[in-house]
Formats: structure tokens, sequence, C-alpha cells
């Protein structure tokens, strides 16, 4: 057995799997996701069941958080737990990562010394030099330009109100920000059309957009342009973390981008309205439609819970029968 397998296999119970990191959406096939999703959806069962499903005794989770968290925290370290590991919180006020130690040479620590590694940053890069460093696979919660963890979560609330979203219009309303371009890499791996409308100055970066296949992007200077035909709409706060001092610019160019009733009666009759949360109710969604029959906000946040844990079991021990 060569060392990369005895450090991913060190407790002799179950078998290793080839080392994979989930840095962005489009680390994984289309085969893979949709193996993962159908994972999510038999581990939330067994969970509404209080079926125990612990395959991964004896592993342990480094949550590394540079960037503030409720949803990544709290559903990665309970599912961590329900799964029969154990968990590890660092930040950056109380690790070397905020004493200036190389992202690398703590990669190289920390790797030797648990199982896997979630990290919720700023720069894409920055988590990327970190799993170029890693023996263990490195799980992406946050960062500026993506959030593959959130759109797993999201999808697999989709299908378990829609079935198949292949073939389908899912329109972001807002800035082109990490959920955006994450959105845009499933749409291209999954079969869906992605709408997006955002304000002159917000809207996605053609040099980061690419190439895509034909049908896979529509962009629209108007909202309900976009939403038009739907079958799931969503957005986003208006303000990310690390741009509040632009608030008060960003809620002046965002005023016509607020998803409300108009909005979404311009979608099919039976589109869902999805928020990866926290929300500022009247300001990017209405009162009235996150509080309303079409959202699924609160099935999409526990969500990240039953998606999460079927991607760490996943990457720790690749498919199961």
């Amino acid at each position: 057995m060569s060392n990369a397998v005895q450090q991913n296999a060190h407790s002799g119970l179950l078998p290793a799997a080839a080392l994979r990191h989930f840095l962005q959406f489009k680390d994984f096939s289309r085969d893979e996701i949709l193996y993962v999703l159908d994972r999510a959806r038999l581990i939330k069962e067994k969970f509404k069941r209080y079926e125990p499903h612990r395959p991964l005794y004896d592993r342990t989770l480094a949550m590394v958080f540079e960037k503030a968290s409720t949803r990544t925290r709290v559903s990665f370290e309970a599912g961590m737990y329900q799964m029969g590991g154990s968990v590890i919180h660092l930040t950056t006020t109380d690790s070397q990562l905020g004493r200036a130690e190389p992202i690398e040479d703590t990669a190289r620590v920390v790797s030797r010394m648990v199982d896997v590694v979630m990290i919720r940053t700023f720069e894409q890069t920055r988590i990327e030099r970190f799993a170029s460093h890693s023996r263990v696979p490195v799980i992406n919660g946050l960062t500026n330009e993506f959030h593959p963890c959130q759109i797993l979560a999201d999808i697999l609330t989709f299908i378990e109100h829609r079935q198949d979203i292949a073939g389908k219009i899912v329109t972001w309303v807002g800035d082109a920000n990490n959920m955006a371009y994450t959105w845009l890499q499933a749409a291209e791996l999954l079969g869906f059309t992605l709408h997006v409308s955002a304000p002159e100055g917000y809207r996605l970066d053609p040099a980061r957009v690419g190439s895509v296949g034909p049908g896979v992007l529509k962009e629209f200077s108007d909202p309900h342009e976009a939403c038009r035909g739907a079958h799931l709409v969503t957005t986003d706060v208006w303000t990310s973390m690390g741009y509040e001092a632009e608030n008060e610019v960003r809620r002046q160019a965002f005023a016509h981008w607020c998803v409300d009733a108009d909005m979404m009666a311009q979608a099919a009759t039976d589109a869902l309205f999805m928020h990866c949360l926290p929300a500022h109710r009247g300001e990017e969604v209405s009162g009235a439609v996150i509080d309303g029959p079409q959202s699924v906000v609160w099935e999409e946040a526990e969500n990240r819970l039953h998606a999460q844990k079927a991607l760490l079991e996943f990457l720790l021990l690749g498919r199961l029968d």
C-alpha cells in the first residue's frame, strides 16, 4: 500500500478513495455530481428516519474560516458528527494563518493531522494554493469567486421539488458574484439554461465566462424579461462580504432588481424561489416572495447539511454501492 493510500485509509475500516478536491463545481463530472446528489437524498432519508449513517467513523474534518459563517459552519460541523467523525474549527485569530504563516506551510502541516479540510476564504487562488500542498481532500466552503457547496444544495432542493433540472431555466437576478459564476458552471455541466440580469457595472465578466455552449447562458438588462418562463428564480444580497464600503452605491444601482411578486409572475406558474441567505427583505427580495408559497429557502438551507455529507463521503470513500 502506498503512503498516500495509507494516509487516506488510516483506520483500515473502509477502502480509500483517490485524492480529489472540490474547489469549484466543474471539478466534478456530470456523472459524479449526479452520484453525490443521489447519495445526498439517500443520506437525508436515513436522517429523517433517525437511522444512523456513520461511514466516517474515526475521520477528522478541519474547518478553516477566514470569512464569517453560520450555515457553512453548522452544516459541516453537524454533518461530520452525524457521519461518525470529528471536527476541528480554526479561524485566523486562533491559528498561525493570522500571523502570516504561508498558507502552503499550513496545508502541509494540517493535512498530515486530519482527513479532509473545508476552507471559507477570500481569493480562489488562496484555496488553490492550500489544495496544491495538501495530502487530503480540500472543499471550498466559499471564496470570492465560487460557492460550489451552496449550488450543490440548491440543485438537490430543485430535484426534490421538480425532479430533473436538465432542460429547465434558472434565473439569477443580481450581482455577478460567486453564486452566479457557480450557477454558470452547473448549467454547462447539467444541461440547463441560466438567465442572468444585473445592472450595468455588475454584470458577468466576459473574460471569466469564456466560451459556453449554445443555450447555456442568456443575459438580460431587464430582470422581468430574465424571469420570463423560469422554473427557478434565485438571488443574493446586493453587497457580498468584503464589499461593505459599496453598500449605498449598490443599493442605488440595484433598486430595480428586487425579486418581488411582479417579477415572480413572469416565471412559470410552478416556479420556485431560492436565496442562499442571509436575506435582506425589501432589498434583493420582497418579504412576500421569500416568505411566500413559492419559496423553498428553508429546505434549501437544510440541504447544505445533506449535500455536504454526501460530498464528504464521496471525497473520502469514493463511490459506495
